[in-house]
């Protein structure tokens, strides 16, 4: 079991991303010009999704609690709050902090990384075995690693050119991104790919499960964000917008249909629970 310790940084991340994210995604016009950066409406509504993705995330894996079953949104979580936390501090010139929703960004960063450090150590100190439920499938391990590759691509090729200083011109996402803003989304897309990279080793379903419920929402959430900004898309001249909103209704479909025929993990974690 994680500790009670880890458990309450988790709920703590939970809360202030959680807070964070309501008023990103409810209010991106206003919120916008506040934020930490430079940042567009779409972009802070984005954001403001990854922020109750992780919410859930956080919260729902604390509830359960259990290494074996958690252990790989946890390492999403924890490469998150690293990773962008290294973000703020490349562009630490380019930081507003004059509003309070920009330290609260911050702090939840903060909060985050803290987690993560706590996490790592008792992980080192407890070397939590790993789960032995039942095997996934080789179609199942096909889709992870296809959607590791794709996911990672985005995420090496966005740093790259961030830490060049060189954003985008709106080929895939609509709009034109800051060098900032174009390496924090690359942040997010390599927690996501590292994090799921061990799913195609572990061969344990109730992993795979807890990992897809835990994530769900943060592929609910954009997309819904994704749609409410969807006439900001030019398809016939920017084609490759099909990719940045096909990628996340395909991944959301898949994920549905594997959490509706599998299950969410949830019968491992409450046994889990029961047994401690």
């Amino acid at each position: 079991m994680l500790s009670p310790a880890l458990r309450t940084l988790m709920y703590i991340t939970a809360v202030l991303y959680a807070l964070l994210g309501a008023v990103l995604f409810t209010t991106p016009v206003q919120t916008s010009s506040q934020f930490a950066w430079k940042v567009s409406p779409f972009v802070t509504m984005t954001i403001g999704g990854w922020c109750l993705g992780n919410a859930w995330a956080a919260w729902v894996t604390a509830a359960r609690a259990k290494w074996p079953l958690v252990r790989t949104v946890l390492l999403y979580l924890w490469l998150f709050g690293l990773l962008e936390i290294a973000v703020l501090l490349m562009f630490r010139d380019k930081l507003r902090l004059a509003h309070p929703i920009a330290w609260l960004y911050v702090l939840a960063l903060a909060v985050n990384a803290l987690a993560a450090v706590w996490g790592i150590f008792e992980w080192l100190r407890t070397r939590p075995a790993a789960g032995a439920g039942e095997e996934t499938t080789v179609p199942m391990r096909v889709f992870i690693a296809a959607y590791v590759l794709f996911v990672a691509f985005l995420g090496v090729f966005g740093l790259s050119r961030g830490m060049m200083g060189r954003g985008t011109a709106g080929a895939v996402f609509p709009e034109v991104m800051s060098a900032f803003t174009l390496s924090s989304f690359a942040a997010f897309y390599l927690a996501l790919a590292l994090s799921a990279l061990p799913l195609l080793w572990a061969r344990d379903r109730d992993t795979l499960a807890h990992h897809g419920y835990a994530s769900y929402g943060l592929v609910l959430i954009i997309t819904v964000a994704t749609f409410v900004y969807i006439d900001l898309f030019d398809f016939a001249a920017r084609p490759l917008g099909l990719v940045y909103v096909g990628a996340y209704v395909l991944v959301a479909i898949v994920t549905a249909v594997f959490l509706f025929k599998y299950g969410t993990g949830a019968r491992k974690g409450r046994l889990a629970t029961a047994s401690t």
